[in-house]
């Protein structure tokens, strides 16, 4: 008897590891069979305010960060054209 009790439980754990391990779309067709309009948009409200929640938010970036990089690129690339007019073509 506890043998099939404990195949029982397993059964239903693995169940639910699959349930909660389902992709997003099955969330999406969830809202899709929703009747009532205003609780179908709400449901697609939420639906996009997880997925903006999830998505990583674009990296600051500080002017003057930026400003420094570009001369520092800048001084870079003065140094190679430098280095290459110094280069004896055909000698």
């Amino acid at each position: 008897m506890d043998s099939t009790v404990a195949k029982l439980a397993h059964s239903a754990l693995i169940a639910l590891a699959i349930s909660a391990a389902a992709p997003a779309t099955a969330v999406e067709q969830n809202c899709r069979f929703i009747q009532a309009k205003p609780e179908r948009e709400a449901c697609y409200k939420r639906q996009e305010d997880e997925l903006a929640a999830r998505r990583k938010p674009a990296p600051a970036t500080d002017a003057g960060t930026t400003l420094e990089t570009l001369r520092q690129m800048r001084q870079d690339d003065d140094a190679v054209y430098r280095s290459i007019n110094n280069i004896c073509r055909g000698c």
